[in-house]
């Protein structure tokens, strides 16, 4: 058996998220523009995610966010990015790394990627996490509360855009 010497799917993960922390960069300096809006969707329980608590416990483990018309104080980082929304009409500030982000929607050019499930795992005594960093399944935003597990699928691991394209 050949040993891989490079990861794809890692740097193609790495490379989807660099489109969109450009695109929310690009909001976070001068809003959005026409009907662009996203849908962002996030592990919750992944570490480094800061979401109230009430929320937590709502969305043990993944939850979709919407950015249209009421956010505020959007900071994109290289890392992560943090929004302030509304929840029943209470605001709250939310810290979502980008190695939490499973989904990217925006329906106004459907444009969507979806990303493998970062699994939250236990560290080691050194704060890094064990096992595998890309085992875990996929789920798009607002496809459902029912993820598909990639590796019980028999399937590679493969970015899809089919669902967001239009159809002639």
């Amino acid at each position: 058996m050949t040993q891989q010497h490079f990861h794809y799917d890692e740097m193609v993960q790495k490379a989807l998220l660099g489109v969109v922390r450009e695109v929310l960069e690009d909001t976070a300096r001068h809003g959005l523009s026409g009907s662009h809006h996203f849908y962002i969707a996030f592990r919750t329980d992944h570490p480094g995610v800061s979401i109230p608590n009430d929320l937590r416990e709502r969305y043990k483990e993944e939850m979709t966010i919407v950015l249209q018309n009421q956010f505020w104080d959007l900071k994109v980082e290289a890392d992560h990015f943090e929004v302030g929304l509304s929840f029943n009409r209470k605001p709250a500030v939310l810290r979502v790394p980008f190695d939490a982000v499973t989904g990217f929607l925006d329906p106004s050019v459907e444009f969507g990627l979806q990303f493998q499930r970062q699994e939250a795992e236990p560290a080691h005594d050194d704060g890094e996490p064990a096992g595998n960093p890309s085992a875990g399944t996929d789920k798009t935003p607002g496809s459902g509360d029912t993820p598909v597990d990639a590796e019980d699928s028999g399937e590679p691991n493969v970015v899809t855009l089919d669902a967001f394209r239009k159809k002639k």
